[in-house]
């Protein structure tokens, strides 16, 4: 396994890094300094907190009920606001409060920010498959409820921080504050410009990272300044795609950090503060094979645990990858018909899972949402009921056909 703080040797580490599982920081969005650099997405229809009866989570955190069916959205508007954090972007996606005035337009990402500046003008806005998020800058956090308990999102390679935007806001509407990085060296930008022509003078350590972001939470101030006594610092989860699996698989001794959640990886080691793992996988994983890594990782890792196998669903499960520009043959076909040099290597992260003849990438989404929520929920909430409906996971999902969990 090649180390996430070693210097990025293009494609020796990205393969490295795939198998174990701000520099350039631009506003991403048309209002405030949230999301991708492209104007508004939308109106502010869905600008509202939904009537919800209160509930309690752990100790005296004041919650609201949520859905029956965690893969539906929560009842919390979801504001959005990015910083950055020793050179690295950074967001976050929080419950928000909303008073009755007009709220501003939802974000729009413009994912060509994360390409070679060499290659960002070679897609036309006609041809830019603009990420739109559910989701609206800078509204007020909802102090009226919480604290809230934490999630750490981190990306995999040759990704970026909204790639599993879904995920995100789904969680933040759901209670959670939650975090989200561009990850120097093995993002999009970086590993696309290292494979390319263009290197980028950056060190990989996502690991490294996510110890950054934790400590700054301990102490919120300057872009993060308005969670200070608005978060629950002691009851953290952390989630990672792909490699983002395998830099948060040493992490549950870090302070707080309660569970732990690899998608597409491998599995997790035991730690002083870990309580709950989860394992959830395609089986149709082309790149993470699911019975040497997903398999493996869960038989390695510490009680208690949960091992989830989605029939049908590839490497790309948790994110929006098969949705991004689906109208044009989605984002690949994108970026070869308009000039964009795509190496073989990123090709193939492009594609896995997005084929016909896989899983509807929403159902998956769908499954995602509804599975790490509850597992989530449970610990971080102190929710009996999300231990009861994990237990029904294959009843609520007949598309789960690999499930365990041994509490």
């Amino acid at each position: 396994m090649v180390s996430q703080a070693s210097r990025l040797l293009p494609l020796a580490l990205a393969l490295g890094l795939l198998a174990c599982g701000g520099d350039d920081a631009k506003p991403a969005g048309g209002t405030g300094g949230s999301g991708g650099g492209a104007g508004s997405g939308g109106g502010s229809a869905a600008c509202q907190t939904q009537p919800a009866a209160a509930r309690a989570g752990c100790d005296s955190t004041a919650l609201l009920e949520v859905p029956p069916d965690r893969g539906e959205r929560g009842p919390w508007t979801v504001g959005s606001r990015l910083t950055t954090l020793g050179g690295f972007p950074l967001e976050v996606w929080y419950p928000a409060r909303v008073d009755g005035a007009s709220c501003p337009a939802t974000v729009r990402y413009d994912i060509r920010e994360h390409l070679p500046e060499s290659q960002q003008k070679k897609i036309p806005d006609s041809a830019n498959p603009f990420q739109d998020c559910d989701c609206y800058p800078d509204l007020p956090l909802d102090a009226e409820h919480g604290p809230y308990p934490v999630i750490v999102m981190v990306h995999g390679t040759a990704a970026f921080r909204t790639l599993s935007l879904d995920l995100q806001t789904h969680w933040a509407s759901q209670g959670f504050v939650v975090l989200a990085a561009d990850h120097p060296g093995i993002r999009l930008k970086h590993l696309l410009g290292a494979l390319t022509g263009e290197p980028y003078d950056v060190t990989t350590d996502q690991a490294g990272n996510v110890r950054d972001i934790l400590a700054a939470l301990d102490a919120p101030s300057g872009g993060l300044a308005f969670l200070a006594g608005n978060i629950d610092r002691g009851r953290v989860g952390l989630a990672g795609h792909s490699a983002g699996g395998g830099a948060i698989s040493k992490l549950g001794g870090e302070a707080g950090v309660q569970v732990l959640a690899s998608l597409s990886s491998g599995g997790t080691e035991a730690g002083s503060s870990l309580k709950s793992t989860l394992v959830l996988s395609g089986l149709e994983d082309g790149l993470v094979d699911f019975e040497k890594g997903a398999l493996v990782g869960y038989d390695a890792s510490p009680t208690a645990k949960r091992l989830v196998g989605v029939n049908g669903a590839g490497h790309s499960l948790p994110t929006e990858l098969c949705l991004l520009g689906a109208d044009q043959g989605g984002i690949l076909q994108i970026a070869i018909d308009n000039g964009v040099d795509v190496p073989p290597f990123i090709a193939v992260l492009a594609q896995d899972g997005c084929a016909p003849t896989n899983l509807d990438a929403e159902r998956g989404l769908h499954i995602t949402r509804a599975l790490t929520t509850l597992v989530f929920e449970e610990t971080l909430a102190c929710s009996s009921t999300a231990t009861t409906a994990l237990a029904q996971t294959q009843s609520m999902f007949p598309e789960v056909s690999e499930f365990r969990e041994d509490l």
